[in-house]
């Protein structure tokens, strides 16, 4: 009899010891979404190991700074299971998207910086959802690491991060047990991730198929658009953009832009570089390839038409361009988002 308490005692001290304890925070001015999303992902997985006849591996629980927090302008209330001083040692931090003007976001949660940054020396691991890396990166954990974000607003996180290395287009990124995720909807990617890495492969590809999503999609490029980073202070560089766009068709060379603004090549191509965090010849290359993606979304003409009203002659530098940017060929990018095509499909 003792043997056998002595057994079940080992098995009990194993499966606690197994169990996961996810921690979602409650940040006021957060997106629903981004804290409903995760919550149901990992309380999923706990269903599916219960439908497999084993025990659950999440503790799941919504961490706040109050006992109620009112968000969409007092629409919708969350109550959190726990505050943050009721939270002893957790695994997993994640931190949902936050709205509105982020300024105000981050003083408003400033609270949360101490307890993520302990929560992270003791062990846990960190997990930003889409613009909760701004929450994240005012923690300072971020600083000389990789981050993602919604690429809408990639110019706004370089401003007020400069010490974080933001990675354009990533849906994913991971460094010493900090994770991000890039825009909107594709945390889902990382969700799914994180459930592959705390269980199993087989166990995220069921959660994959039961939330209907693609597990090894790694870029948001395809849902960019390039908006051009003009949200700097030297008027020749801004000059010069709005010369590439205006004339992005024609064979434009650095020596030429250099000269329209009277300076030399080197000083000209430093300064671009430090106003738009892409080389002269990077940012003439999206502005084609931004082009190129609106002709192949809303018009009848073909690849081959594309590439040269957007100024390419040879096509394979066009594709090798156009993949780069967008992670698509020009024909996967037109069966994927051509208007005309998928009215027809319809019809």
């Amino acid at each position: 009899m003792r043997q056998l308490e002595g057994l079940f005692a080992t098995k009990l001290f194993v499966y606690l010891c197994a169990m996961k304890k996810v921690s979602i925070l409650v940040p006021e001015t957060a997106v629903l979404a981004a804290i409903a999303d995760p919550r149901y992902m990992f309380t999923a997985v706990n269903q599916f190991l219960a439908a497999a006849g084993k025990p659950p591996l999440f503790e799941v629980q919504l961490v706040g700074l109050s006992k109620e927090v009112r968000l969409n302008d007092g629409l919708f209330s969350i109550h959190p299971d726990k505050l943050l001083d009721e939270v002893g040692q957790t695994d997993l931090i994640f931190i949902p998207a936050l709205s509105g003007d982020l300024k105000t976001a981050l003083e408003l949660n400033q609270r949360f910086r101490p307890w993520i940054i302990q929560q992270y020396q003791e062990g846990a691991e960190l997990a930003s959802l889409c613009i909760g890396a701004f929450l994240l990166a005012s923690t300072g954990l971020l600083n000389g690491k990789q981050c993602s974000t919604h690429w809408l607003f990639a110019n706004d996180f370089r401003q007020m991060f400069p010490e974080v290395d933001l990675v354009d287009g990533s849906i994913i990124t991971e460094t010493e047990g900090i994770y991000s995720s890039g825009g909107a909807s594709s945390y889902w990617n990382l969700l799914l991730y994180l459930v592959e890495k705390y269980t199993n492969r087989e166990t995220a590809i069921l959660a994959s198929k039961f939330f209907a999503i693609d597990i090894d999609r790694s870029s948001q490029a395809a849902f960019m658009m390039f908006q051009g980073q003009k949200d700097h202070d030297d008027p020749e560089i801004r000059q010069t953009q709005d010369f590439i766009e205006q004339h992005f068709q024609e064979k434009l060379t650095v020596e030429q832009l250099a000269d329209s603004v009277a300076m030399g090549r080197r000083s000209f191509e430093r300064r671009f570089k430090a106003a738009t965090n892409n080389t002269v010849v990077e940012y003439i290359q999206r502005v084609k390839i931004e082009a190129a993606k609106r002709k192949l979304e809303s018009s009848r003409l073909n690849v081959n038409e594309v590439m040269m009203d957007v100024g390419y002659t040879d096509t394979k530098a066009f594709r090798d361009v156009f993949k780069k940017i967008t992670g698509l060929t020009p024909i996967e990018y037109r069966n994927k988002y051509n208007n005309i095509q998928s009215r027809a499909m319809v019809n």
